[in-house]
């Protein structure tokens, strides 16, 4: 119980020795290689586009129109120009999700970086509402005191949601690899391979699906046209 205790805590991966020493925690490590295999996967990805797709030039193409339809369906033409934005989310949040089939600690398990991921989203929103609808109507929104609930109770529910359950998936598979190691029995070698298909695979594709998807809701509530 203390080892998983431990494993829980966020961990400080080395500290920067300015203005007393900076920590810099393993989640913020982990989302920068996050980031650097990203950028490495577009590059490779993109470099010698053709007219007509072949290979992994059509399983890109395949996503991105996948995702662009998706969120078009929610948000309509008038949102188009935001896609970026919500498809640079989901796909760091999938790969965060899953950074733990690589033997990496899911950044999303440090309730920091959720925290900072529904800050930015609702951030977002509130820039879209804003920059469509003019600074007079955004202020003028939170005369009804719903709205104004909404810029606590929203961003809460993002960070915790997706907090929640990659902890509770993280949880369920340090319990899970513990006790089929303590029972030494050969025969149960496959069940944690069938568990992290679902913990890591499936539940965490599905929560970086459930956080955009929602992050679209609120955005398409702020693209919505006034009724007269």
């Amino acid at each position: 119980m203390d080892n998983l205790i431990e494993e829980l805590e966020s961990k400080t991966a080395f500290t920067i020795p300015i203005l007393g020493g900076i920590p810099v925690a393993d989640s913020c490590v982990v989302s920068w290689i996050i980031m650097g295999v990203v950028v490495l996967l577009s590059i490779i990805l993109t470099h010698n586009l053709k007219k007509v797709p072949t290979g992994s030039q059509c399983l890109l193409e395949g996503i991105i129109e996948w995702l662009d339809n998706f969120f078009l369906d929610i948000l309509g033409e008038k949102g188009k120009k935001y896609l970026p934005f919500l498809e640079t989310l989901i796909i760091y949040i999938a790969f965060a999700n899953l950074m733990g089939l690589f033997g990496f600690v899911p950044p999303t398990k440090d309730i920091n970086v959720t925290a900072a991921l529904a800050g930015i989203a609702i951030i977002f929103i509130q820039f879209v509402f804003i920059r469509e609808k003019g600074l007079l109507k955004w202020l003028k929104s939170f005369l009804n005191p719903i709205n104004l609930l909404d810029l606590v109770t929203r961003p809460l529910s993002l960070c915790m949601r997706l907090f929640g359950n990659v902890l509770g998936a993280f949880v369920v598979m340090e319990l899970l690899k513990k006790a089929i190691h303590s029972l030494g029995v050969p025969a149960a070698i496959g069940i944690p391979v069938i568990a992290s298909a679902y913990f890591d695979i499936f539940d965490g594709l599905l929560q970086a699906y459930v956080f955009v998807f929602l992050t679209s809701l609120y955005m398409a509530e702020a693209l919505e046209e006034e009724k007269h």
